[in-house]
């Protein structure tokens, strides 16, 4: 993998193009602790006006960058964005709901903190999993009977992370604030390493599962180690981020 410096950094080439083209409240959304065994999903969107100018300076993938250079993100992107936010869905959501639909949740709970309703959401990935399947055709745009606001237009991207500024930024304040999450959660529940892991499948957060057990924070549906396992660490996640929401 070429050093971050070298990589090329998102722009608004895309969202300039789709503003263009008639959507002018763009947002990008993207998620972080999709495949961790224990804490929440987290979603960020940022809000980009058509007035809005290049993104701060640094703004890459939160993967790409380190902890003191999401930190320090933070206010720019703040400061720059028309407006942002971040929806959680908590292990117990997405034991009862699957991995699917908790996304989805925590990306309505996103939109539903802004004062605006995007005209598009570009969306990392090849998946829609924002739009409800109810909400496909005739059903888009319908009032959600647990008064989440309309679902916007959802144009999925291949590494939007990596391409749109929006979308970089957005996972920049997710990754800050569920990584902040799981540093307080880790005081409650010492012994997994999740100031540290923050959440995923650590070598040292799978020896405490075997050791310690699990917690109110651990997606329980998932096929976690447990008390004096030495099976697989792998198939936890692999089982648990293919899991469709009509499998729960």
């Amino acid at each position: 993998m070429p050093p971050t410096s070298r990589r090329q950094a998102p722009s608004l080439r895309t969202e300039r193009g789709l503003q263009r083209n008639g959507y002018a409240v763009l947002a990008g959304m993207d998620e972080v602790g999709r495949g961790a065994l224990a804490g929440p999903v987290s979603v960020g969107v940022v809000v980009l006006g058509e007035s809005a100018r290049s993104a701060p300076s640094g703004v890459r993938d939160s993967k790409l960058l380190t902890p003191a250079a999401r930190e320090a993100l933070v206010p720019r992107i703040r400061r720059w964005a028309g407006a942002y936010a971040v929806g959680h869905a908590s292990a117990d959501e997405i034991d009862a709901l699957g991995i699917i639909a908790a996304l989805r949740l925590a990306g309505r709970r996103a939109l539903a903190a802004l004062d605006v309703i995007p005209d598009l959401v570009i969306l990392d990935g090849s998946h829609d999993w924002l739009t409800a399947p109810e909400e496909v055709g005739l059903f888009a745009f319908a009032d959600g009977l647990d008064g989440a606001p309309t679902t916007p237009p959802v144009h999925t991207m291949v590494k939007a992370d990596l391409r749109c500024s929006t979308v970089a930024s957005a996972s920049v304040l997710a990754k800050v604030e569920r990584d902040a999450m799981m540093i307080r959660l880790a005081s409650d529940h010492p012994g997994y390493g999740w100031q540290l892991n923050k959440g995923y499948a650590a070598p040292e957060h799978l020896d405490a599962l075997r050791q310690l057990g699990v917690t109110p924070q651990h997606r329980r549906s998932w096929r976690l180690p447990v008390v004096g396992d030495d099976g697989d660490p792998d198939a936890a996640v692999a089982a648990a981020t293919t899991r469709t929401d009509h499998e729960r």
